[in-house]
């Protein structure tokens, strides 16, 4: 059993559990269940940096990223050092994340967060908008064709936004729908957490120009970015690189202060 196996198995057994205690009549009546969603995928287009910062203070590969953040504050410095959106992780157990983060994040800023999180049920997408994303991450790699055109199609419904991440081809054929609105690479494979940015630059190419790419994880440096738009990425996920710092906000407007020299 993989990684990915071990937290999809434990993500379907918590959204049972909170399926028992919060129904989900209960998340459509959230004061948030009403907010005007924000666009990331315009935000991205109109960028010319196209950064995605991450809140995330462990995960599988790193035990610990960063364990000292208040998510509001580092979601203020993200949007005043100029980031098109964040991504707030929200599982508990391999990335110390909740529910509460977004929560928080969503009610320190008005840029478009991202709900970033292992959705394996149609639960969970109410959940976001019920806890104020604008967007919900779906991997392919865990869902099958079906799914993946039921939870977009409820995402749109609900005036959320669609980032869907592929890791090779196989994912990106099956998954290539018009209720997405991002096609994000993942450059590292899930299966053995090696990184590559050829994984993005091979896959560039596949996808129709009518969806925004994003190229998510191993982004590092200015060069790679530089690098990725040559590809037509528009969209670029940093996490590590800035939560490893010990003020995110600091190190993502440092960077982007750079980028745009």
């Amino acid at each position: 059993m993989n990684i990915l196996d071990k937290i999809v198995a434990d993500k379907r057994n918590e959204v049972e559990l909170k399926k028992s205690l919060i129904p989900a009549s209960q998340l459509e009546q959230s004061n948030l269940f009403e907010r005007s969603g924000q666009s990331l995928a315009s935000a991205l287009r109109k960028s010319n940096t196209g950064i995605i910062a991450e809140h995330k203070r462990r995960s599988p590969s790193k035990q610990t990223i960063n364990q000292n953040t208040n998510v509001g504050l580092v979601a203020r410095a993200y949007e005043n050092a100029g980031v098109c959106g964040m991504s707030v992780l929200t599982d508990i157990k391999y990335f110390g994340g909740s529910l509460e983060d977004l929560l928080l994040a969503r009610a320190s800023v008005t840029m478009p967060l991202l709900r970033k999180e292992f959705i394996i049920d149609e639960y969970q997408i109410l959940e976001a908008k019920a806890n104020g994303a604008d967007v919900i991450l779906l991997i392919a790699a865990v869902l099958s064709k079906h799914e993946i055109k039921a939870f977009s199609e409820l995402a749109k419904s609900l005036d959320l936004e669609v980032l869907l991440e592929v890791h090779n081809e196989e994912e990106l054929h099956k998954s290539i729908m018009p209720s997405l609105d991002m096609l994000g690479i993942n450059n590292r494979d899930l299966k053995t957490f090696n990184v590559s940015l050829d994984t993005s630059k091979h896959l560039s190419a596949l996808i129709p120009d009518d969806f925004v790419k994003v190229s998510e994880s191993g982004i590092s440096s200015i060069k790679a970015i530089k690098e990725l738009k040559e590809y037509d990425y528009q969209g670029f996920l940093i996490g590590e690189n800035f939560m490893k710092a010990e003020n995110p906000g600091k190190a993502a407007n440092a960077f982007i202060q750079n980028l745009v020299k």
